[in-house]
């Protein structure tokens, strides 16, 4: 059983570092191997749905918390054409 085997399912914010940096990741906590946990996101990029995973090693987690937030979208701009009227 994994460190954070309890957030599985949920929406989390990990804090990690690689060497000298600390990063941080936003996404749903999909599995805890008792190694490495793994974070997952969907997201649509150019009309296509993508996903997103990373996997983080225990040795450089610094923080995990449960987190409500919505991940932000980006808000749709009407055509230019649209807007004219002739």
């Amino acid at each position: 059983m994994g460190r954070y085997s309890s957030l599985v399912g949920k929406r989390v914010e990990a804090h990690y570092r690689t060497a000298d940096i600390h990063l941080s990741a936003v996404g749903t906590l999909v599995s805890d191997s008792g190694k490495s946990i793994f974070l997952e996101d969907r997201f649509s990029l150019g009309g296509r749905e993508k996903t997103m995973r990373v996997e983080i090693p225990y040795q450089f987690v610094i923080h995990v918390s449960e987190t409500h937030a919505e991940p932000s979208r980006p808000t749709p701009i009407p055509a230019l054409a649209s807007k004219k009227k002739s």
